[in-house]
């Protein structure tokens, strides 16, 4: 197996030619390629698939690959046109994947080149020229075909009909041979895999209305007579291209949401020499210490630390916070915000996969690859429902054929034509995509599309408390110390203990006051209880709740508390401070009134959940929790029928958000609390949580409009076709509308919705 040699000068953005050696490329395959987790042998890329239409293009390339050695998984997602891809690179290399890929005619692309502007110029024009073509060529036969229409038997002369026939054969030309292109290139690939696919009954009705008009233009008094379709081809053929613009167009707008929050990384900027000069290089070649400018309305390549007096950035991505954000000399910087005002120096700490913007393209790559479970249905039957057309198409030329041999052809075309399933395998993923950008431009990245299916079903809520329905940060209010200790040495020895635990009690503990020198050994952490250890001189600590350290809790405390034990009981009491989320009061009372029950699950002590609870007004709380019952809970609310959704932010909330229906991961969670859940919700807003559950409804109901929109017009088409009463073009018409319908539908889904009245 060859490989290719990588100049270290390499300084522009990614460029691949029909090679595709440049994916083989270690520095720039980073930008789309991973490791897998716990399989060092396997890398997971996310590469962009060019040409594919339908959910029988994504059967086609995932049967390609499937038999490749050293590819471990494939998936296709049609709607996105996104391939995943699992690959061992001792076995195999992504330019061959790619050229495998190409056989089929398609071609494989990393998202930000496939998003180019360039790129996306020349498939515009391509599409417009082929567009073009078609309608001009259309309306000169439609002229030339108009006189056979409006004129009675015998009124035009048989060598004038000729001529017109024949004028009509050469304008069709281009219409077959250049804007018909595309059709016949993707259905030749998919014959040579032993495959049906959607272009495959397009590209037969077009070359079969073709064929049989040439021959009834070369010889009337032949076989196959003196009937020509030459109107009917190219009006079909415009019509279907103009369905595939307008779409395309469309899918722009809805999936395009996604891409354009993914693709907000510049392909290169200006690096500042040691000399003070700058130099343009792609942002895949910049490192951690690298001091970089960045101009006005671009975003910042990494994570890192403004170095100029002020800046004014958006951070709308990273926290669903629209308002513009303030940044002055030393302030932290993160990846993918974008400069509002002059130029700016920032010098970088995080470059890559190691930024907090790269987590998110993640978690946002992975639901674009996501298949929902209607959508997986659709691209099953596709193939099989492709060969039934066929079939179907057959039988009808050949039971009119023995009726009436004239129409036999236009018929079986318009059958082929009508039953295309284009609309069928838009349906879901069309709806589901839209919903998903929606909601990543407010700052609730959705993981995984099928869970939008789950969250339009919920109808209990169940709510963490710390740092969830309470705000993120605590403070350091009080503390109660044992006769004799010491309250700045007690205070280092909690902040020691607790400064390596993502609890947000432990934090704010952490952040009281500077750790103790001295080593801890046996440190542990039992997930929602506490922390233990041992000093170097033998002494044992514990810092946590009572039932952990085995203190007497005062009942009549306000506010979070946690309690440091050594063995000699109890040492210290530690009081915080914490107050409600803005708007989870109203957040709450808003699930009430959609009709869902709230429960509030705590480990705190019951006087403490039951303030917050009474507070938002929640309908049942449950303190003293361990995540083992808050577990528990969750399995008996579903087995008494709930359809529960799990708001949570912490490390013991992991298992209970991995088990419900639908989970949330509120503002900087725990990184197991976002890699179990199904949405992440970046602002920490308690409402956000809400219009996602509100929008999962809306997308159902878009889902169940799409499908039966589908369902109707193959139930109405189909025999409409069948009994004769719609022609070719109308076919070509029918089945570019309803995808347009289909994909406009879900459009809807990008806009905010109403505010309800009164």
């Amino acid at each position: 197996m060859s490989s290719a040699t990588w100049s270290s000068e390499h300084r522009g953005p990614l460029t691949v030619t029909d090679d595709f050696a440049v994916l083989d490329d270690p520095v720039e395959q980073a930008a789309f390629t991973q490791s897998v987790d716990g399989v060092d042998a396997q890398r997971e890329s996310v590469l962009v698939v060019q040409g594919m239409y339908c959910a029988a293009c994504a059967d086609t390339i995932e049967s390609a690959l499937d038999s490749v050695p050293g590819v471990e998984l494939v998936r296709v997602h049609a709607g996105t046109r996104r391939l995943q891809l699992r690959w061992d690179p001792d076995r195999v290399r992504l330019s061959e994947v790619a050229r495998r890929v190409g056989d089929r005619g398609y071609r494989l692309l990393p998202l930000q080149q496939a998003l180019s502007i360039d790129e996306r110029l020349r498939e515009t024009r391509q599409a417009l020229w082929r567009l073009f073509v078609a309608g001009f060529c259309m309306m000169q036969v439609m002229m030339y075909a108009w006189p056979a229409y409006v004129a009675a038997p015998g009124d035009i002369p048989p060598d004038i009909e000729q001529l017109l026939r024949w004028a009509s054969w050469v304008i069709s030309l281009p219409v077959v041979f250049f804007a018909s292109g595309p059709f016949f290139e993707r259905a030749w690939a998919d014959l040579k895999a032993r495959r049906v696919g959607m272009d495959t009954p397009v590209s037969v009705g077009i070359l079969v209305t073709f064929l049989a008009s040439s021959a009834a233009t070369f010889d009337p008094s032949g076989p196959w007579g003196h009937e020509v379709w030459f109107d009917s081809l190219t009006m079909f053929v415009f019509f279907l291209l103009g369905g595939r613009y307008l779409e395309a167009r469309l899918r722009q707008r809805t999936a395009g949401a996604l891409d354009a929050l993914i693709n907000r990384l510049p392909a290169t900027c200006e690096r500042e020499r040691a000399d003070g000069a700058r130099e343009t290089v792609s942002v895949r070649r910049l490192a951690a210490g690298d001091v970089v400018w960045v101009r006005a309305g671009e975003a910042f390549p990494g994570d890192g630390v403004l170095l100029d007096a002020r800046a004014s950035v958006d951070e709308a991505l990273l926290t669903g916070e629209a308002r513009p954000q303030t940044r002055r000399c030393g302030d932290a910087l993160v990846a993918g915000s974008l400069n509002l005002a002059g130029p700016v120096r920032l010098r970088l700490d995080r470059v890559g996969v190691d930024t907090r913007y790269a987590q998110i393209v993640r978690l946002m790559e992975r639901a674009a690859t996501d298949k929902p479970r209607l959508a997986v249905l659709a691209d099953r039957i596709a193939g099989p429902f492709l060969v039934l057309v066929m079939l179907a198409a057959a039988a009808a030329a050949f039971a009119w054929w023995q009726v009436d041999p004239s129409r036999a052809l236009a018929i079986a075309v318009a059958v082929l034509i009508v039953t295309c399933p284009c609309a069928l395998s838009l349906a879901t993923p069309a709806a589901m995509l839209a919903s998903a950008g929606a909601l990543a431009r407010r700052g609730v990245l959705v993981r995984r599309l099928q869970a939008l299916e789950s969250m339009a079903s919920v109808n209990a809520v169940v709510f963490d408390k710390t740092g969830t329905l309470t705000r993120e940060h605590l403070m350091l209010r009080e503390v109660l110390l044992r006769s004799g200790a010491d309250r700045s040495q007690v205070l280092a020895l909690a902040a020691a203990l607790a400064r390596d635990s993502l609890h947000p009690v432990a934090r704010a503990v952490a952040a009281a006051a500077p750790p103790a020198d001295e080593p801890l050994f046996d440190w542990h952490e039992e997930p929602g209880q506490g922390i233990s250890a041992r000093l170097a001189n033998g002494r044992w600590l514990k810092l946590g709740s009572p039932l952990f350290t085995g203190a007497m809790p005062e009942h009549d405390a306000e506010g979070p508390r946690t309690y440091l034990v050594d063995e000699h009981g109890w040492l210290a009491t530690i009081t915080l401070s914490e107050g409600l989320r803005e708007d989870a009061r109203v957040a709450v009372q808003r699930l009430r009134a959609l009709g869902m029950q709230t429960w509030l699950l705590s480990g705190d002590r019951a006087s403490q959940a039951h303030r917050i609870g009474q507070a938002v007004g929640v309908d049942h709380v449950l303190a003293e929790a361990t995540p083992e019952r808050k577990l528990a809970e969750v399995q008996a609310l579903q087995r008494q029928g709930w359809r529960v959704a799990m708001v949570g932010d912490g490390l013991n909330d992991g298992p209970v958000l991995a088990w419900a229906d639908a989970s949330f991961a509120l503002g900087r969670a725990a990184p197991l609390a976002q890699a179990r859940s199904d949405a992440v919700v970046q602002g920490g807003r308690v409402m956000d949580v809400v219009d996602s559950l509100l929008q999962a409804r809306r997308t159902r109901r878009v889902v169940r409009q799409n499908l039966a929109w589908a369902a109707l017009y193959n139930a109405v088409c189909v025999p409409l076709a069948l009994i004769g009463w719609m022609p070719p073009w109308l076919a070509g018409l029918g089945m570019a509308a309803s995808s347009l319908l289909v994909i406009g539908n879900a459009w809807r889904l990008s806009r905010p919705e109403p505010a309800p009245k009164g």
